[in-house]
């Protein structure tokens, strides 16, 4: 695809919500009241709240698929309160639960339905669909022509996200995307997500009610009460560090510790390298490198160099010239968009001590060990912990001159 056919220019629009109301008929009180936000081009924005507080309405309004009762909404500064909102539905992708395809359409069909009643030819279809399979990391070849329900619930929602992108629209609408497939499935979408934003820039906006997930991929949070009215709207580290009430304290909840493992990234932490083999290489010099390595196992590698399985000395011996039945299977990797959450989880799972970190197509990248792990969190804890301190010194400070302000009479407050 030339560059000149690309009418959105792929980068995010900035989203301004103004009063963004709706009431619905003989309800005493609005669903979503009065609503007023800024989005900035190209961030990840989460609407976040407890069930029947309006995020999803809220959500919906923005492309218009519930109309607003009041209020305004610009995208990239244009006012398309008023515009057609087929129109406007072209240029927002939009993505749903439970990936919401058409059965009896193929996934190059389901992918490809914006940009063929927007017009473009067939050819650019396809080399669009292309592009957008390998960009959700599901097999061009493989894919193409396969039906909805060939697919698993996580392979599903890729192709919805794919869909949702086909016309590459600058705002991405998402809502609760990876809420119906099991939990590590969804760990590999969010990191999955989290890395096509990296590539796209898209302006996202994405509803959930996991406040995890919420901190794993949001640039920035609002936390909504009922009504949709914002409790708070911050960064993640701010909103776990610092709640501004007992609502926002409720949804953080305990373990703030442990929610700041979701917030740092694999590719933040050391990953090591790991003698690694594959099946053609022969038990002796299997032996030869185990021995040589210092370490109690090694990582065997399939054909396309994606971990397989870890064997360990007596795995060797038991093999008797076939490593077909010797080790143990990885069955849990993470990626570098990970988080460390993510990373101890696997190692929990895999009951290891560490954790295989694979690249974008699965092939082996490194490992992280639990040790690492532990690190890294005593680290954050303890800087968590010189955070609070500092404020606390700061607030008591600030007292103090307050009341020494206010014996000279000015008040100290109108100098601001």
């Amino acid at each position: 695809m030339s560059e000149h056919e690309s009418d959105s220019g792929h980068h995010g629009a900035s989203i301004e919500l103004e009063n963004l109301t709706k009431r619905y008929p003989g309800s005493p009180q609005p669903a979503v009241d009065s609503v007023n936000m800024e989005i900035k081009a190209g961030e990840v924005v989460i609407l976040v709240g407890p069930s029947g507080c309006g995020k999803s309405t809220t959500l919906k309004m923005i492309n218009r698929l519930i109309e607003p009762t009041g209020g305004r909404i610009r995208i990239g500064g244009e006012d398309v309160t008023d515009i057609d909102p087929v129109k406007l539905r072209r240029k927002v992708g939009y993505a749903i639960q439970s990936a919401g395809l058409f059965p009896h359409m193929t996934v190059a069909q389901n992918i490809g339905l914006v940009p063929k009643m927007i017009g473009w030819s067939k050819t650019r279809i396809g080399s669009r669909v292309e592009e957008l399979l390998d960009l959700v990391g599901l097999d061009p070849g493989e894919f193409h022509g396969r039906y909805p329900r060939q697919l698993s619930g996580g392979q599903q929602q890729r192709v919805g996200v794919a869909r949702a992108l086909a016309a590459d629209p600058p705002v991405l609408l998402m809502d609760e995307p990876f809420g119906a497939v099991d939990p590590i499935t969804r760990d590999h979408l969010q990191d999955e997500l989290i890395r096509l934003q990296h590539e796209l820039h898209k302006t996202i906006v994405f509803v959930t009610h996991d406040f995890d997930e919420a901190i794993k991929i949001g640039d920035r949070i609002a936390v909504l009460r009922e009504q949709s009215h914002i409790a708070q709207f911050d960064t993640p580290e701010a909103i776990l560090t610092n709640p501004t009430d007992d609502f926002v304290s409720g949804f953080v909840g305990a373990g703030a510790a442990l929610k700041r493992l979701n917030l740092t990234r694999v590719r933040d932490v050391e990953i090591t390298d790991y003698p690694t083999v594959t099946f053609d290489d022969p038990l002796q010099e299997i032996f030869n490198r185990l021995r040589s390595s210092g370490t109690n196992e090694i990582l065997l590698l399939d054909k396309r160099g994606r971990p397989y399985k870890w064997l360990r000395r007596g795995d060797l011996m038991r093999a008797r010239g076939s490593l077909a039945r010797a080790g143990t299977l990885v069955t849990d990797t993470v990626t570098r968009d990970g988080t460390l959450r993510d990373a101890l989880e696997a190692v929990l799972t895999d009951n290891a001590g560490r954790v295989v970190v694979t690249g974008r197509r699965g092939e082996y990248t490194g490992v992280v060990d639990m040790e690492t792990l532990m690190n890294s969190v005593h680290e954050l804890l303890e800087a968590d912990r010189l955070e609070a301190l500092e404020a606390q010194h700061e607030l008591e400070g600030s007292r103090a001159g307050r009341t020494h302000a206010e014996q000279e009479g000015d008040g100290g407050e109108n100098k601001a």
